[in-house]
């Protein structure tokens, strides 16, 4: 089968984030198919930009054909985003004769804002294909709950209509989110087109020979642990979403505690809660670098048990399907989760403990409990998340799902 996969904010293990569309694409050349990923060649996200030349750029990647087209680039989420987004909806449409000609099979479009599903389904009616939309976070929906907006106002106005213009038209629906369908069946999706298929986790990078060697987490955790102390790890971005305050609050109430926190990353709020820290006196509560993603497996194995929390959101009532908690249950750890998504991975594996957004007294309850377990009983708990990962969430396993949904009847 040949897929046209198109994806605005795409990335690789040689550009960085986003992930998903590169290791479900990876999966399906394993398989046999044929895939041309189209990407801009700006996205915020990336950590590399790909190296262009004119106005499309080519080059393979581990088998997949990627395409490259120019945007200009961008900073923030201002006016400049909106330009780069509609140079690449442009370009897409400038692009179609030759993607046409390429015969796909399947036009996938995957790119956050819908707006990519007009040349998708151009190119899609013109090369006899199937049109899949791909949802990785509701547009407009986020933008109007998040940030404020209103309903009228013409930016959202014009992402609705793209939202409803693939549920329309779309032979079917993939969202990485479990109860997105509640919303889309407002916006006039058919129930039997819509398929969740989650993120996931690449198990060819987890199940190595390598070990990444001694970082400051790793030493860490180690000297405190060898003080008698329960190590609690969180690993990634510091940024507001994710309830970092909330670490702080648990830290100053569990202070009596033989419990350590380690937080390892960087973002917008570090700077912030590392001062926060400090003027609260938080001396079991400690920060260190960001490491390599070849690094992270070993990292978090280095901890008693791993943090996830996320600010409380009307949004997470459809659901979350988190990296973050998938590469914490592959590390083998158990998990204290804290939001207010409608979804209970941690619970459904038994893996951990699940409690309300910023609930510090639930928290430190939660604290007591892991102290009074044994490490084998919190090896056993870790093991359950582990074994829940590896069966639901490997790659290899959510490409043939993407695949099934594709090939499903409209």
């Amino acid at each position: 089968m040949r897929i046209l996969y198109i994806d605005h904010y795409v990335g690789s293990l040689r550009h960085g984030m986003e992930f998903r569309p590169y290791y479900i694409a990876r999966e399906w050349v394993r398989l046999g198919h044929h895939v041309t990923m189209v990407g801009a060649s700006h996205a915020h996200v990336r950590s590399r930009q790909p190296e262009t030349h004119g106005p499309v750029t080519e080059e393979t990647i581990d088998g997949i054909d990627y395409r490259w087209l120019q945007t200009p680039a961008y900073e923030g989420n201002g006016g400049q985003r909106v330009r780069n987004m509609l140079s690449f909806v442009r370009a897409l449409y400038g692009q179609r004769n030759r993607f046409v000609s390429e015969r796909p099979d399947v036009v996938i479009a995957s790119s956050t804002y819908p707006w990519d599903i007009y040349p998708a389904r151009s190119i899609a009616r013109r090369a006899g294909a199937r049109l899949v939309f791909e949802l990785h976070d509701l547009w407009p929906m986020s933008p109007q709950e998040i940030g404020g907006l209103s309903r009228w106002h013409p930016f959202i106005m014009a992402i609705q209509h793209g939202e409803d213009y693939a549920c329309r038209h779309a032979d079917a629906i993939v969202s990485i989110l479990p109860h997105a369908d509640r919303h889309l069946l407002t916006r006039g999706m058919p129930a039997e087109r819509y398929h969740h298929v989650p993120n996931g986790i690449d198990f060819g990078e987890w199940d190595t020979d390598y070990r990444a060697p001694p970082n400051a987490a790793t030493a860490l955790a180690e000297q405190l642990r060898a003080q008698g102390r329960l190590v609690i790890g969180y690993a990634g971005s510091h940024s507001p979403g994710n309830a970092l305050d909330t670490l702080l609050d648990l830290a100053a109430a569990i202070d009596d505690l033989p419990v350590s926190i380690v937080l390892v990353g960087g973002g917008p709020s570090k700077p912030g809660l590392i001062e926060a820290a400090r003027q609260r006196g938080l001396a079991h509560l400690h920060f260190t670098d960001p490491v390599p993603k070849a690094d992270v497996p070993d990292t978090l194995r280095a901890f008693d048990a791993l943090y996830y929390g996320l600010i409380p959101s009307p949004l997470y009532r459809f659901g979350v399907s988190a990296n973050k908690l998938f590469d914490y249950m592959a590390a083998g750890r158990p998990i204290i989760q804290s939001n207010n998504a409608s979804n209970d991975l941690v619970g459904e594996a038994g893996c951990g403990f699940s409690v309300g957004p910023n609930d510090v007294p639930a928290l430190t309850s939660v604290m007591r409990k892991l102290l009074a377990l044994s490490p084998a009983e919190r090896q056993a708990m870790g093991e359950r998340g582990e074994r829940f990962v590896r069966k639901h969430h490997d790659h290899r396993i959510l490409a043939k799902h993407f695949l099934a949904a594709i090939q499903s009847p409209a």
